[in-house]
């Protein structure tokens, strides 16, 4: 099968340090190449790929400091894929809403994965006027503001076997936060759990600018304290052993999560995930088996308790047979197969042209 992925240009594919959806993009682009379809990427110049590369913009709009507008290099990516969608069987966007206008006129059938969240109100009237267009969302979860939308399925992200995988030798001690550090991800509340259950905390994650304010006045006072400690942002090398030597991932969000990767990556290393009940986590987290969903810090505390309880080996199994990238490819063809026979493809073009 001919298929394009066209991914957002904010960071490379696969991003050189945090970066959830690049990071998704690439390994399904890996895996379906490797999976023998014909591939071509569309992303930016400094993306590494053994698919094709159609290179949207030099390089990672992050890294480019003459960037002030980030949504101009994406109008030229939408043309740059309209005009070639014809020499497609699917086009596969990821770049949530923003190529709907463009439906009417792609020659080719196309899904958009949605990879944030759906929960804003100035969502509703976007998915009310494209109601067909086709979208997959990344949880059940996600989907609930939102029912009116063109729903083609619903992918769990996945990750390659190979990339994250237990390290025997790493004697779990700690616990781990991992991702970014914003106010809804609530490494705040990480603190504190760690604080009542007694056990150190070590926090991998990225602080965006938008968010630098926010890690001076509330995070970076409470890193003054002998049972944390703020290692910043870790590549991908870094995680197996990062998530290895920790008892637990600590995953206190405080908003309705889309998926959460990081969830799937500890796991990956055969660690348990101690989560707060919000988003996709009770899709994502068999409670008692891969780590415990629980409410509050409390819940959390207890669960600590019982941390020891779990088998890092039946985490790991738990990870291939649900989470691996094949699993999350062979989702998506069904879905492209499902888009190229569908006798709804013209509907969807005109609803989309309004």
């Amino acid at each position: 099968m001919r298929i394009a992925q066209i991914a957002p240009l904010y960071e490379a594919v696969p991003p050189k340090l945090y970066g959830g959806t690049e990071r998704v993009v690439s390994y399904l682009t890996e895996t379906l190449v490797e999976m023998g379809h014909d591939v071509t990427l569309f992303a930016s110049g400094d993306s590494v790929t053994s698919a094709r590369l159609e290179a949207a913009w030099p390089r990672a709009l992050r890294l480019d400091p003459s960037i002030r507008d980030g949504m101009a290099p994406h109008m030229r990516l939408l043309e740059q894929v309209a005009r070639v969608a014809h020499t497609f069987d699917v086009l596969h966007f990821h770049l949530d809403y923003l190529p709907f206008p463009l439906l009417s006129r792609l020659d080719a059938p196309f899904v958009t994965t949605l990879h944030g969240r759906l929960d804003l109100p100035e969502l509703q009237p976007v998915f009310d006027a494209f109601p067909n267009a086709p979208v997959v969302s990344i949880s059940d979860s996600q989907r609930t503001p939102l029912p009116q939308a063109g729903w083609a399925g619903t992918v769990y992200h996945g990750l390659p076997a190979t990339l994250l995988t237990p390290q025997a030798d790493r004697k779990p001690e700690y616990l781990a936060f991992l991702g970014r550090i914003c106010p809804e991800k609530r490494v705040d509340t990480a603190i504190r759990i760690a604080a009542q259950s007694g056990l150190p905390l070590k926090i991998a994650a990225k602080v965006d600018k938008v968010d630098e304010d926010y890690f001076k006045t509330e995070i970076e006072p409470l890193l003054d304290s002998a049972h944390v400690e703020f290692i910043g942002e870790i590549n991908e090398a870094q995680k197996p052993a990062f998530l290895s030597g920790a008892k637990a991932l600590l995953f206190p969000i405080d908003w309705p999560e889309p998926f959460g990767l990081v969830m799937i990556e500890a796991m990956a290393c055969g660690t348990p995930v101690v989560a707060f009940n919000r988003g996709s986590v009770p899709e994502v987290i068999d409670d008692g088996v891969t780590g415990f969903i629980v409410e509050d810090v409390q819940g959390a505390v207890g669960a600590l308790h019982r941390i020891d309880e779990l088998s890092r080996d039946a985490i790991r199994a738990q990870f291939e047979q649900r989470f691996s990238s094949h699993a999350m490819a062979r989702r998506y063809i069904d879905i492209y197969e499902t888009l190229r026979e569908s006798a709804k493809q013209p509907q969807w073009r005109r609803a989309a042209a309004g």
